[in-house]
């Protein structure tokens, strides 16, 4: 199992100027170190409007600062909100593509369709037409890629023939991804033979019986690009340190606040009414979550909170049911120190990732051990 980590670059009230760049240092440096630790990835969300929450509007530029400051490190855009009123098709093979050179060859493309009225509404886009340009959009884009010139008339776009420039480093072209949020996205996955998003935190016996079906429907795929990509991705929240005590505590705040800050949008399905958004996905979660009354000190299991013990215990659970990949949330809102972030992801690193078969890498000492 690979593991990596993924940017909302959520901002603390009160917004200040500066604080949107400390927020995106502070991400860089992570992203740094993760790849001088041995992570395999970094992801950075597209999101409009959502502030404080997500701060990650133009994720493929804090990627391409990333990519000039690491060395093996995947990058991963997406997910890639594949509506016409945010972005044409052209456009977004076009930024994957010129990522992935300036990465030499290092990027991945994650594609959805948004959940939240705040930016759909916010766009004037149709609800009732998001699952159909979504499914254009993920068969043209590898043929911008692959094909010398493109042309198209279809529902979402048509566009006359055109060379679609620069063309991906990565021969064929990047692996597709699709965020898989609610029930039905994973055949939705498989049938076209994109690589599963799984973005719910938690709920292993749900992700458990999302991947039986994955996995049993991609083998009779159609491949919407010039390869299958049969990877199972989920998303995690991982604070790691010696003391449990200290570790739980820390990993709640963190949790909470992600919780907290999540539900707050508005949901498709009650501003809008339409069959095309059924469920809340990972929002209805977090949202239950936010306002239940248990313990907020009390971590599920599976989280990827604790001592290096605990949280490979917990990761080894995802490893059983199929996880292919974790992408881990660090921090939000700056709930946690910065230096101790870091130092997390050095103890993954030293005591965690070698129990999944990675070779320790020796890590750059932190301020208190240089001190």
């Amino acid at each position: 199992m690979k593991f990596g980590i993924v940017f909302e670059i959520s901002v603390p009230r009160p917004i200040r100027p500066g604080v949107e760049k400390q927020v995106v240092d502070n991400c860089i440096e992570q992203a740094v170190l993760a790849d001088q630790l041995g992570f395999d990835q970094v992801w950075a969300v597209e999101h409009h409007f959502l502030e404080e929450i997500s701060h990650c509007s133009a994720p493929e530029m804090l990627l391409a600062a990333i990519a000039m400051r690491t060395e093996q490190i995947r990058l991963g855009f997406g997910i890639a909100v594949c509506v016409p009123q945010f972005s044409h098709p052209a456009r977004i093979a076009e930024r994957a593509a010129m990522l992935d050179v300036l990465s030499g060859g290092r990027a991945e493309i994650g594609t959805g369709r948004s959940a939240t009225w705040t930016e759909l509404g916010g766009f004037a886009a149709d609800p009732d037409e998001t699952k159909k340009t979504w499914d254009e959009y993920v068969r043209a884009i590898p043929r911008m890629w692959t094909q010398p010139t493109y042309s198209h008339q279809g529902r979402s776009f048509s566009m006359p023939e055109r060379a679609i420039v620069p063309k991906p480093l990565q021969d064929p072209h990047p692996p597709l991804w699709v965020a898989v949020t609610s029930p039905g996205t994973e055949v939705d996955a498989a049938d076209r033979g994109l690589g599963c998003l799984g973005l719910v935190v938690g709920g292993m016996k749900r992700q458990e019986e999302t991947i039986a079906t994955y996995r049993r429907r991609i083998q009779l795929c159609d491949p919407v690009g010039s390869f299958v990509n049969e990877q199972v991705n989920t998303v995690n929240f991982m604070y790691c340190h010696e003391d449990p005590a200290h570790a739980m505590k820390r990993g709640a705040q963190l949790s909470n606040h992600f919780n907290y800050l999540a539900p707050q949008q508005l949901f498709v399905k009650e501003i809008y009414p339409t069959q095309s958004y059924a469920t809340d996905g990972l929002f209805s979660a977090l949202r239950q979550e936010a306002t239940s009354s248990g313990d907020p000190m009390k971590i599920p299991d599976g989280i990827a909170i604790g001592d290096p013990d605990r949280v490979i215990r917990s990761l080894k659970q995802w490893e059983a049911i199929g996880v292919d990949r974790v992408v881990f949330i660090l921090n939000s809102v700056e709930t946690i120190p910065q230096a101790e972030v870091l130092d997390s992801l050095r103890l993954f690193a030293r005591e965690v990732m070698p129990a999944f078969g990675h070779t320790p890498t020796v890590a750059p000492a932190s301020a208190d051990e240089v001190a």
